[in-house]
C-alpha cells in the first residue's frame, strides 16, 4: 500500500478513508480503488452479493440502487469531468474541488452521490443472528457522546426520520466526539473536518420497493440489523 501524503491532516484522511474502504470491500469481494490516472473512473463492485441483504433490503432493491442509481451516478460523472483538468483525478478530489466551484454543481452532486453510495455499501454487512453492536473504543464513545447504545439508537433513526426529503444519516468523528449529523441530497462530511463512520441512505431508492412510505421501519432495521460496526471502527481508528 502506498505511504499516505504527509503535507496536511485533510489529506491523510482522504487517503485513509479511500484504504479503508479498499480494504474492508476487499474482505468480501472487493472493488477497484479509483487511482489518479484512471480514467474513465469506475463503478465499485458490492462488498457482498446483491441478496445479501435480504429480508432487511432485497436483491430487487440492490439491482436498482446499485445497477441504475449508483452507475448512473458514475457515468454520468464520466462524461461531465472529460477532457477537464478533474479526469483521471481521484473521486474524493474531484468531490472536494467541485464543492469549493459553484459552476461544477452538476459535478459535484454526481462525484458525491458515487462516494457516498459507495461509502452506504460499506457501512452495511448481511445480517446475521446475532444483532451486531459496536464494541471496544467506539463503544466507549458512543456512551460517552449519547449516554448508551440506545440513546444513540434512537437519536439515528430519528436523524434519517427527520432528513426532509432526500439525503443521507451519518455516524461522524467530530473533533474526536461522536456525533450524528444529516445530509441533503448529495452533501457529503467528505467536504468538511468530520470523519464518517457510517451512513444510511434515507433516499426514497434507497427503501420504497421494500417499504413504500415506511421509512421509519427501513431506519429501524437497517440499524438494528445491518450496520457494519467492524468498518465503522476501522475509520475511527485512522481519524
Amino acid at each position: 500500500m502506498p505511504k499516505p501524503p504527509a503535507d496536511s491532516d485533510s489529506n491523510r484522511r482522504q487517503f485513509v478513508t479511500t484504504a479503508t474502504l479498499a480494504t474492508a470491500a476487499a474482505a468480501t469481494g472487493g472493488f477497484p480503488s479509483i487511482a489518479k490516472g484512471a480514467a474513465p473512473l469506475s463503478l465499485p463492485s458490492l462488498p457482498w452479493a446483491e441478496a445479501a441483504l435480504d429480508p432487511v433490503i432485497s436483491s430487487k432493491t440492490i439491482s436498482y440502487h446499485y445497477g441504475k442509481h449508483h452507475k448512473g451516478y458514475v457515468d454520468t460523472l464520466n462524461g461531465l469531468i472529460a477532457g477537464t483538468p478533474l479526469e483521471g483525478q481521484p473521486l474524493e478530489a474531484i468531490v472536494k474541488a467541485a464543492s469549493a466551484d459553484p459552476a461544477k454543481k452538476g459535478v459535484f452532486n454526481n462525484a458525491a452521490q458515487a462516494w457516498n453510495h459507495t461509502f452506504y455499501w460499506n457501512s452495511l454487512r448481511p445480517k446475521t443472528s446475532k444483532p451486531g453492536k459496536p464494541e471496544g473504543a467506539l463503544f466507549g464513545k458512543i456512551e460517552a457522546a449519547f449516554g448508551g447504545y440506545e440513546a444513540f439508537r434512537k437519536e439515528f433513526v430519528d436523524a434519517g426520520m427527520t432528513q426532509f426529503g432526500s439525503g443521507w444519516a451519518w455516524l461522524v468523528s467530530d473533533g474526536g466526539k461522536l456525533k450524528i449529523a444529516k445530509t441533503a441530497n448529495a452533501d457529503t462530511p467528505l467536504t468538511t473536518s468530520q470523519v464518517p463512520l457510517l451512513v444510511i441512505d434515507v433516499w426514497e431508492h434507497a427503501y420504497y420497493l421494500d417499504y413504500q412510505n415506511r421509512r421509519k421501519d427501513y431506519l429501524t432495521a437497517v440499524v438494528d440489523g445491518l450496520l457494519n460496526w467492524e468498518f465503522a471502527g476501522k475509520n475511527l481508528a485512522v481519524k
